[in-house]
């Protein structure tokens, strides 16, 4: 999320694309809304249904789900061949001009370097580095040589002419190039275009290589780094977004530090020289791990054991996913498992097979506000609980309004939510349960065991006096950071050190506890209103990680010479003597020495500080498993062939085994239908809480398969029939919602139908009923390993 809700006041023209904020978001609608009344924004929406989104776009572009990589190639390839990419700032801001090497090719749908072993393919990067004099990359400013990057995304993209995508798409040729017209409108210095996706974008076995082509469009048409633009990914709720910063993800630590390995990283100068880089703002990545590893423990980090960095468990390299972690329990590896705050039975792909797995456990704990499906698989339709010996606790937590703490939302705002009732009955915060459970697992190991040091010296002293709960406030204090000698809360890390003078938990966070001394709170307790830019940055209205930033890579906001493409919407300017901002400048603009003002020619070449190159990658020569750029692959489920290369599916898609290798043939006659898995306004997530809500539960009380007038004729169904819906997975008995909201797509000159399954339903709660993801599959993106929910294979008849 490169900018904030309460900036697309400021945009010309939305994109959106795998995302439904109407029902999804409703607050991006509000601030959607004040664009398009004050400043006459037009709003695309490319989405297989006409969703309530569509009902206020100016263009609704409906698409076949999977197709997303085609739809945004071919907007590139019609502002490259009508020049109306903003070149200035792809000449300057982006790695447009390098040279890569002579060996890089695409042939067929695949990259150089390709392998297959044992059935699994790999990429060799070697060819898709940069070529280089020493450490020097060489380039081509007039960007004409055809080993530069803006030749060979040219060369790529040119494959993807209108005829081409739509025949892929479904989208009406007419309508298509009205999409490509309004939004390629928006490279230009004056113009903001804002693209939004959401899980439609994610949610494929291409997922990553979706999202960054999502970027690419957006750097092309000059559209990062601006008021009213992006690149802003809509989170499903407050604290998806918190999860990842605090390394919920099972590879990387807090802050996005990647977890160590266990065969790269003997020890911490190992780890240090292997993982940071030389240029860009991760050089500093030894300041932000060993401030964490202080943080974590205290005064036996130091410099002599290396701060402890032994006691990090290593990475080994294999996949700990959702996906993988089911595929081990259903082989009977895992044994225990906490499911907490979340509803896999539910909302995991190919529920029927993650269900029959939880049976293998010895033990599992569900940390939830009800006893939800993954709580109750044991007496879950159709089984015997005498025959299923996993022990099972439930825990019961406190909602969101019975706890307090800080909540992280899609605008990347740190904002303190304060306790409003009590919690009921036997219910404790999250916090509650995790502090003691820690201290009764630190109580056994006292009694001895292997390698007890890590649990025992893990710094775990936030009890409070005469509190049932945990003191919150320490703990927040260091997870922002402080000086280690006295304890003063560093209000910025830029603050941070790596010689153990400094702990900080979470390094992004740096900051979001420092206490303003005008408003005399911490900065994610600020509730101040004042808006002097009229931007709707809201500076003081809590904390933007990092450093209260509310744009990130704002110098791309203005030109090289430091004067903003748009003065109606300048975040930062170069007067000639000073930089005048008004958002917190994402580049180095002073010398931290000194405090004198760097000059503009000197930020304009490390515009994207958190690129080793300091510019945007239109080319990735490192950090993505299956190609250094996108290209169109089908779903591994699909009812047609790829019209681009040979290769029908992602040859990197992540595979399962077992029960979790059930796949449909391609064009298999038996599932002749795209399902995929929308989201409704009324529910939410697994339904967990909203079907438990007796209002929402009347709104929409019952599963539904929306299918289009045609094909309910086709097979005989009027609303509210019931249907069964089946896939490779299984099979499921719901109602027919007949819609024109959902129409056949004439693709590749056949008619193809879409059967939409929303996903919040499960056999417990106020409104039991048939779970989508019965029918999804477990196969994943290979950076990932997020599932392919958004397309796949079908039947419906008449139940």
């Amino acid at each position: 999320m490169t900018n904030s809700f309460t900036d697309y006041k400021n945009t010309d023209v939305f994109l959106i694309i795998g995302a439904n904020p109407a029902e999804n978001h409703p607050q991006v609608m509000r601030h959607m809304g004040r664009a398009m009344a004050e400043r006459g924004a037009k709003v695309i929406v490319v989405d297989p249904r006409f969703t309530k989104t569509a009902t206020k776009a100016n263009i609704y572009a409906p698409l076949r789900p999977g197709t997303d990589i085609a739809f945004l190639y071919g907007i590139m390839n019609y502002a490259l061949e009508n020049n109306l990419y903003f070149h200035d700032y792809v000449a300057n801001y982006t790695n447009a001009s390098y040279l890569v090497s002579p060996e890089y090719a695409l042939n067929e749908g695949a990259f150089s370097g390709l392998t297959e072993k044992d059935g699994k393919f790999s990429y060799d990067t070697t060819s898709w580095q940069y070529q280089k004099d020493g450490d020097t990359i060489r380039k081509d400013p007039s960007l004409q040589n055809p080993f530069c990057v803006f030749q060979i995304l040219k060369n790529q993209v040119a494959r993807y002419d209108i005829k081409t995508v739509c025949s892929i798409t479904g989208t009406p040729e007419d309508v298509y190039k009205k999409v490509c017209d309004l939004y390629c409108s928006t490279g230009k210095p004056d113009k903001a275009g804002n693209l939004i996706y959401a899980m439609g974008i994610t949610q494929h076995t291409y997922g990553s290589q979706n999202v960054r082509a999502t970027a690419m469009l957006q750097l092309l048409l000059g559209n990062i780094g601006i008021a009213g633009g992006g690149v802003n990914a809509q989170r499903g709720e407050s604290n998806v977004q918190g999860s990842t910063d605090q390394g919920i993800l099972y590879h990387l630590l807090t802050g996005y530090l990647g977890s160590p390995s266990a065969t790269a990283h003997a020890n911490l100068q190992e780890y240090i020289e292997k993982e940071t880089p030389k240029t860009g703002y991760w050089s500093n990545k030894p300041k932000f791990l060993i401030s964490m590893l202080k943080a974590w423990y205290g005064d036996k980090a130091n410099k002599e054991n290396d701060f402890c960095f032994d006691y990090i468990p290593k990475h080994d390299g294999k996949d700990h996913s959702h996906m993988a972690i089911y595929e081990a329990m259903a082989a009977g590896t895992v044994k225990g498992y906490f499911a907490w705050g979340q509803n896999p039975a539910v909302g995991g792909p190919n529920a029927l097979a993650a269900r029959s797995a939880l049976e293998n456990l010895d033990w599992m704990v569900a940390v939830d506000l009800f006893e939800t499906e993954t709580a109750a698989f044991w007496k879950r339709p159709g089984v015997n609980p005498a025959d299923i010996k996993t022990e099972v606790f439930l825990l019961p937590t406190a909602f969101s309004y019975e706890k307090e703490g800080t909540v992280a939302n899609s605008s990347r705002w740190i904002q303190w939510r304060w306790k409003a009732v009590e919690p009921p009955g036997q219910a404790k915060s999250d916090l509650w349960i995790a502090y003691n459970m820690f201290k009764a697992i630190r109580k056994e190991y006292q009694s001895g065991g292997k390698f007890t040091d890590p649990i025992n010296n893990l710094v775990w002293d936030y009890d409070m006096p005469g509190h049932d709960e945990p003191d919150i406030i320490k703990i927040a204090n260091e997870m922002n950071g402080y000086v280690v000698g006295d304890g003063t809360i560093l209000d910025s890390f830029a603050k941070l050190k790596d010689d153990g003078t400094t702990a900080c938990g979470i390094w992004i966070y740096a900051g979001y506890m420092f206490v303003d001394p005008v408003a005399k709170v911490p900065a994610s307790q600020r509730r101040d209103r004042e808006d002097k830019s009229g931007l709707g940055l809201f500076p003081k209205w809590t904390f933007a990680w990092p450093v209260n930033r509310r744009i990130v890579y704002n110098r791309n906001s203005a030109d090289p010479s430091g004067r903003p493409w748009d003065p109606k919407r300048m975040l930062v300017s170069w007067d000639g003597t000073q930089w005048v901002n008004n958002d917190v400048p994402d580049f180095g603009f002073k010398d931290a020495a000194t405090g004198a003002f760097i000059t503009p020619d000197k930020s304009a070449v490390n515009s994207f500080i958190m690129t080793t190159e300091g510019q945007g990658r239109l080319f990735a020569p490192t950090g993505m498993k299956d190609g250094p750029l996108p290209e169109h692959y089908e779903p591994v489920e699909s009812p047609v062939k790829n019209a681009m290369g040979k290769y029908q599916s992602n040859p990197l898609a992540t595979r399962y085994k077992g029960d979790f290798a059930r796949l449909a043939e391609t064009a298999s006659p038996d599932f002749p239908y795209i399902g995929t898995t929308p989201r409704l306004v009324e529910h939410y997530q697994s339904g967990a809480v909203t079907r438990n809500c007796p209002t929402l539960a009347e709104i929409q009380p019952e599963m539904f398969a929306q299918i289009s007038l045609s094909l309910a004729n086709k097979l005989g169904v009027k609303p509210g029939d019931w249907v069964l819906v089946s896939s490779a997975r299984g099979e499921i008995k719901c109602r027919a919602n007949v819609m024109p909201v959902v129409k056949p797509l004439q693709v590749a000159g056949k008619e193809l139908e879409i059967v939409s399954l929303p996903w919040h339903w499960g056999y417990q709660g106020r409104v039991p009923g048939a779970s989508a993801n019965e029918l999804s599959p477990a196969v994943g993106d290979p950076n990932t390993m997020i599932p392919e929910s958004k397309a796949f294979l079908v039947n419906i008849r008449k139940a």
